[in-house]
Order: C-alpha cells, then sequence, then structure tokens
C-alpha cells in the first residue's frame, strides 16, 4: 500500500492506495483486488480485505465502499447511516461516487481503474472525504460539490483543506473522442488548459489530474494543499489496476482514509 506524504504527516489520520500487489485474486483481478463490484471471487475479495485491514495502521471499524455509479452524488457517513448493516447499509451507499465522514474508526474508501481517486482531510473540524471521479464525475464537478457537502455538514473552511489526487490516467495516455471533448467544453471547462490534440492519431487527450486540481482550488483549496501523486495507472498497469489495459472486468485499487479512534 502506498500513501502521500501530506497525509502521513497528520498523525489522528490513516490512509492507504492499493496497488495490484499482495493478494490472493488472479488473472485481470490479480491480486490484491478488495472491490466487491468487479466480479472477482467473492472469497478472494474477503481474503484482500483481511490483508488490507491487517496492513493498516489502525484497524477501523467500519469500511465503507460504495457502488459507484459515475455521477456527482455525496454520502455523508453519519452515525445514523452506520447503525445499518447488511442489505440496508449497501442501499445507502448505491449510486454514491464521495463519501464524507467526521466518525472516528470508520474508513470510507473508493475503488478506480484509470478514474481518478481524490482523499480530502479537513484537520480543523476533523472530517474526511474520499472522492471518485471519472471523466463523467469529474465533468459533473464531483469535487466541487465534495467540498460544498463538506462545508454545508461540518463548517470546513476549504482553504483550510488537506487534498491529495491519486494514481489515475495520465493526459498521455486518455484520449477521448470528439463526444467528450465536446462534453467538457460544453460544461464550461477551460479546454486551453485541459486538452491536447495529437496530430498523428487525430485525437484529443484531457488531463483529468488537472481537471480535478482546478475544480479544488476554485472551490478555495489552497494550491500548495494540494498533493497529486502523478501516477498513470494505464503506463504502470503492472502496479495498478487499469481499465483500459486489462478491460472493464478486473480489478480496482482503493484509496481510502479514516480518522483514528
Amino acid at each position: 500500500m502506498l500513501g502521500y506524504a501530506s497525509l502521513e504527516a497528520c498523525s489522528n489520520i490513516s490512509h492507504f492506495v492499493t496497488t495490484r500487489l499482495g493478494g490472493v485474486s488472479s488473472g485481470s483481478y490479480g491480486s490484491f483486488n478488495c472491490s466487491p463490484f468487479t466480479g472477482d471471487d467473492p472469497a478472494n475479495i474477503r481474503e484482500n480485505t483481511k490483508l488490507l485491514l491487517e496492513g493498516m495502521s489502525q484497524r477501523p471499524q467500519w469500511l465503507l465502499i460504495p457502488h459507484q455509479v459515475h455521477r456527482a452524488h455525496v454520502c455523508v457517513a453519519d452515525r445514523e447511516l452506520l447503525q445499518h448493516t447488511g442489505k440496508e447499509l449497501a442501499d445507502c451507499l448505491e449510486g454514491t461516487d464521495a463519501l464524507i465522514t467526521d466518525v472516528p474508526g470508520c474508513c470510507i474508501a473508493v475503488s478506480t481503474a484509470d478514474c481518478i481517486p481524490v482523499l480530502l482531510y479537513d484537520p480543523r473540524h476533523e472530517a474526511v472525504a474520499a472522492v471518485h471521479a471519472g471523466w463523467r464525475g469529474t465533468v459533473q464537478r464531483i469535487v466541487s460539490h465534495t467540498v460544498e457537502r463538506m462545508v454545508e455538514t461540518y463548517g470546513t473552511q476549504p482553504a483550510d483543506l488537506i487534498a491529495c489526487i491519486g494514481p489515475g490516467i495520465s493526459l498521455e495516455s486518455f484520449e477521448v473522442g470528439p463526444e467528450v471533448y465536446d462534453t467538457f467544453q460544453a460544461h464550461c471547462f477551460d479546454m486551453d488548459r485541459l486538452a491536447v490534440f495529437y496530430p498523428a492519431s487525430g485525437k484529443w487527450h484531457i488531463d483529468l489530474w488537472e481537471a480535478n486540481r482546478l475544480q479544488l482550488v476554485g472551490s478555495g483549496v489552497a494550491e500548495e494543499n494540494i498533493e497529486i501523486a502523478g501516477i498513470c495507472t494505464c503506463q504502470k498497469s503492472d502496479l495498478f489496476f487499469s481499465a483500459r489495459r486489462l478491460g472493464i472486468d478486473s480489478g480496482r485499487i482503493l484509496s481510502g482514509i479514516m480518522l483514528k479512534r
């Protein structure tokens, strides 16, 4: 598992970014796939999740992994939600692409395989967020919505936030069709900053890292508080799951964060 320097410096939280390595799954799920929404053998997912929890600096009381649908719904993981178990809890997390919580011991995580994971920490109000920002979620400005929800729910001041943009597909690898380019343009993104045309292929490439960084800055997060992993999952598919390289039926990396008890 990997981590971020800016979050490692905060002693009262635990966080992680998983790689493909060290688990028991095989094939396109090989080997450390902890996502229950991929078609992998449930027994392998349970074993990999056990290994994940054993590797954390403090074992969580809850581990929440939502079923993501590439939208911009932000779910508040409060104590009322955490009273649910089993199918009731799964129903609460259905269709969620971002989680926020201020409950110690509640680890919130998002699963990605080229999409962009974003972790947020508010050290003043002791609240955290985990965001799944695929290109559709990015267009819908899910990161901005998450910051807004933290402001509404916890009184977060965006300038206090520590933000980490994790491993995901890079501009060089994210080749898109005209419909994706047009969608970003129609939603008023600065395409001069985000897109590059590659004459050899006749295709546009879009920078999802920068698109989400700009959302953070636009929401009031201080630029010096934003850490970008700069790791392309597509180019490093030997270490990270990549849907472009391995197909949709493959594993996912997890990016998680928790307030310690």
